[in-house]
């Protein structure tokens, strides 16, 4: 797990925050950049096709079985994309952000394998320790792709820097080939009427079977709203923002790369205790207020430009939070799901909740054009608003379950 988690944290930066350094190099002013650097939106709309790879058999991939067959070749495509962005540059536009939206599609659609191969390799009970792991290993994947390749891109050229991020992902190929795969049976469904059904419309409609009309249209509402303000400050305004507070892309890729992912690991592990002690919900609410609330740290920067020991002081509040936010997070999330429908239903929820700060970051720059960069942060906090009165209004129903749940395995 930690090698795949790796092998899904390298392209996420690739197509967001690192490719907007690039296009800022090149002159493209900061609504297209945020525009092109929001290639990740992919990831928001991966349950469309995840039915795929709870249903679909690759040819020629058999062998491998279900899981690790949609993985390898979502990996060989990650990889097939970044060598295509760095052969064609940013001086040839069109066809360079076809070959981002590439590396974006097998990106999510490696995550959607990734987490349903995490969900059926091991119980419930083992999940928390696989989150953890996972977790270590994507964030190393976001610091290589972020600081390291910022770093390498004082020194060498970004095509070069690309090239050898897609050189790094044969390590997470040869994982796939040597992992087993999940002991699952599957069902395969007779005619194209009964596939169809069994692989696009019973999961949702199993979601909202499970938990009712009401119940589970508030829940994924939630789920559209509570981490906005993370996904709002990690697509691409954030990086024309740092060099237009006039730091250097080897200071950047230091304190926010290298120094931030070890502060965000710290806060993965706290909050895979909080979840171990209290269970997901409780600490979901703490860290979504706690999340959200973190953006005004930027203030300070900006009241500060160049101050490198208020960077210090920034990244350390926001990605200290933003690990917290990660286990309660897939915790619950995981909770939800049938696993007979796992690729599919945590698809959709992950989506959902990753789209709305995803649109919003697809119109950042355009935002902190009009309302300045203070305004565009301003902004991002107030969506924690919303969130928290639905999830008060989910306390009762979830809470309670958990309780249940809990009980039930300390009586095990």
């Amino acid at each position: 797990m930690f090698l795949l988690g790796f092998s899904s944290g390298l392209p996420f930066l690739l197509v967001a925050g690192t490719l907007a350094y690039w296009l800022k190099e090149n002159g493209i002013k900061l609504a297209d950049i945020t525009m092109i650097a929001s290639a990740g939106m992919t990831y928001a709309f991966k349950f469309v096709w995840a039915p795929l790879l709870d249903h679909a058999r690759l040819p020629g991939f058999s062998r491998l079985g279900q899981r690790r067959s949609w993985l390898l070749m979502a990996q060989l495509g990650v990889v097939l994309g970044l060598l295509a962005m760095a052969l064609l540059t940013p001086a040839m536009l069109v066809p360079f952000v076809a070959a981002t939206l590439v590396v974006a599609f097998f990106g999510a659609t490696q995550d959607i394998a990734v987490d349903a191969y995490r969900i059926e390799i091991a119980p419930i009970e083992a999940q928390g320790a696989l989150v953890a792991t996972y977790s270590l290993g994507y964030r190393i994947g976001l610091l290589l792709a972020g600081a390291v390749a910022l770093i390498l891109a004082d020194h060498l050229s970004w095509s070069t820097v690309y090239a050898l991020m897609a050189a790094s992902m044969v390590v997470p190929v040869v994982t796939t080939l040597m992992a087993r795969e999940p002991d699952v049976l599957r069902v395969r469904a007779n005619g194209w009427r009964d596939a169809m059904r069994e692989s696009v419309i019973d999961p949702f409609a199993d979601f909202f079977r499970r938990y009712g009309w009401v119940l589970a249209g508030v829940t994924l509402l939630f789920l559209l709203l509570f981490k906005m303000p993370e996904q709002a400050t990690i697509g691409g305004i954030m990086s024309p923002f740092y060099r237009d507070m006039g730091f250097s892309k080897t200071e950047i890729g230091t304190i926010t790369k290298i120094y931030g992912i070890w502060i965000g690991i710290v806060g993965v592990f706290i909050g895979g205790a909080a979840v171990a002690r209290w269970g997901a919900w409780r600490p979901l609410g703490v860290t979504i207020v706690l999340c959200g609330c973190s953006n005004l740290l930027y203030l300070l920067l900006i009241a500060h430009p160049g101050n490198l020991l208020m960077l210090t002081l920034v990244i350390s509040g926001e990605n200290l939070t933003l690990g917290m936010l990660g286990p309660p997070t897939v915790a619950f999330l995981s909770s939800l799901v049938n696993r007979k429908h796992t690729a599919t239903q945590y698809a959709l929820l992950s989506s959902l909740v990753n789209l709305p700060g995803k649109l919003l970051g697809f119109f950042a720059g355009g935002i902190a054009t009009a309302a300045g960069y203070g305004g565009y942060f301003v902004i991002t906090v107030l969506a924690v608003l919303p969130s928290m009165m639905l999830f008060a209004w989910l306390w009762r129903h979830f809470r309670g379950e958990e309780r249940v749940r809990l009980a039930t395995e300390q009586g095990g």
